[in-house]
């Protein structure tokens, strides 16, 4: 026997039940109703379509129905997410999931954040620091990025967050590290975390070993993925070890 589809072509979510003679009769008879009215819309990542599809965000009206006419209201229902391409209802915090183009830019920002704070450690005066830090940069989408540009940028933080006097990952850069990794750390595998402080730990190894101040950045940058202390030693290793 074929399984049930709904009306997309997947297999129905919920099992259809053999609905008897008697009881189909009394359905159209007597029976409950809900209206829907769209009270918000947007763009959403649709787990049923794998993809960014728009959406309505929905509330429904449930009344109770006598011979096809609303007769008495019954409560409320939802809200709800319907998918405007798939028409798949889901929980509202489907929400919570960022679209893949607000994804990829927090990946950017990600790469940016954790390149800066590499080099506010005083990377910039070393020549192959600073073509890693571009490369990278580049490669995560900043294709205007330059070794001036990164230098001027550095110099400009440093100079409006006082860093420069600071040995140790200064408090503010701390706090910079968390708001652009910590909102970006739950929607990444094990493994895109990893790559993230790998990059970061191959600029600061460009010009030779690490300096106290860039393993303690990178290691802020791996409490803000949630890589625990023991991988955030590991990945600094393994980071060192030639490929």
């Amino acid at each position: 026997m074929l399984p049930d589809r709904g009306r997309n072509g997947r297999n129905s979510r919920i099992p259809a039940k053999p609905v008897s003679r008697g009881r189909a009769l009394c359905r159209r008879v007597v029976g409950m109703n809900t209206a829907w009215d769209a009270v918000g819309d947007g763009e959403f990542f649709c787990p049923a379509c794998g993809g960014d599809r728009n959406y309505q965000r929905l509330t429904g009206r449930r009344r109770f129905v006598l011979l096809g006419v609303p007769v008495l209201p019954r409560g409320t229902r939802g809200p709800v997410i319907q998918c405007a391409a798939c028409q798949d209802l889901f929980d509202p915090d489907v929400l919570d999931h960022p679209t893949t183009t607000r994804l990829s830019a927090m990946l950017r920002d990600a790469v940016h954040t954790i390149v800066l704070a590499v080099l506010s450690t005083g990377g910039t005066g070393s020549r192959p620091v600073l073509e890693t830090a571009v490369c990278a940069l580049q490669g995560a989408g900043h294709e205007d990025c330059t070794e001036d540009r990164l230098v001027a940028l550095v110099d400009a933080l440093a100079t409006d967050a006082g860093r420069a006097a600071e040995p140790d990952c200064a408090p503010g850069l701390a706090i910079e590290l968390h708001e652009a990794l910590g909102p970006l750390a739950p929607h990444l595998a094990p493994a895109g975390r990893d790559a993230l402080l790998l990059q970061g730990a191959r600029i600061a190894l460009a010009d030779g070993p690490y300096t106290p101040a860039e393993r303690d950045v990178l290691s802020t940058a791996g409490c803000a993925l949630t890589i625990c202390s023991e991988d955030v030693t590991r990945l600094l290793a393994t980071a060192r070890t030639p490929s």
